[in-house]
């Protein structure tokens, strides 16, 4: 007996973000404005994977994501790997790692906050403790677990 697949194309040169949580890969083509291209781009939604049981992938042609970037996706998906493509091969597996900082990307949850209503752009700084990401607003200086900071998306 065979099975009937589909398979989606490989792309000559650019960027494959993969593992990335189900579910999660549609927020971060907003967030991070991957749409605004006039790129093909191809996203898998719930694909099977061994290690995350469910994963999201995004290929972008002809479109290389700078280092700040890449490890701001360490943020949203933590088990993520960004390949580098050039001429169908991948020259670069890249596992991203925690900034220092994450601009422009998030909103701040405090609805008091400063950067809500003037146009400043956002700025986190980004610490782990005790096995959780916390993110620290640079105007309020309030502290919200990564979770409260993204469930604002």
């Amino acid at each position: 007996m065979t099975q009937d697949k589909l398979q989606v194309e490989a792309i000559k040169r650019g960027t494959v973000i993969d593992h990335i949580p189900a579910q999660v890969g549609f927020k971060l083509l907003t967030l991070f404005r991957l749409t605004e291209t006039d790129q093909r781009i191809t996203i898998g939604l719930n694909l099977p994977s061994g290690a995350l049981g469910r994963k999201d992938l995004i290929k972008i042609e002809n479109t290389f994501l700078t280092d700040d970037q890449i490890n701001q996706l360490a943020v949203y998906a933590p088990h993520a790997t960004v390949n580098r493509i050039d001429d169908y091969n991948v020259v670069a597996k890249i596992v991203p790692t925690l900034p220092e900082r994450i601009e422009r990307v998030l909103t701040c949850p405090n609805s008091n906050c400063i950067s809500r209503s003037e146009p400043v752009y956002s700025s986190f700084q980004v610490r782990k403790r005790a096995g959780s990401v916390l993110l620290k607003c640079k105007y309020c200086e309030k502290e919200f677990a990564h979770q409260v900071v993204l469930a604002n998306w």
